[in-house]
């Protein structure tokens, strides 16, 4: 680490980094984990895949379900 860093450099960097704390503060934070996360798998195909795993699995138990039945 650089020990001779001009004092204006260094308040440049100071005030650059307060200003990016500001704007964080400053933008609405979901307060809730389901909103943070809402959204963050759109049109990954891995996650459709997933999705019509679980489907296949459903449908699957139902028609386990049914066949006991009779």
């Amino acid at each position: 680490m650089e020990t001779n860093i001009p004092l204006e450099k260094c308040m440049a960097a100071v005030e650059e980094a307060i200003g990016e704390l500001r704007k964080q503060i400053a933008a609405p934070q979901p307060t809730n984990w389901l909103q943070q996360i809402s959204g963050s798998f759109k049109d990954d195909p891995v996650f459709n895949e997933i999705l019509a795993y679980g489907r296949a699995i459903r449908a699957e138990d139902k028609s386990l379900l049914s066949s006991e039945e009779e």
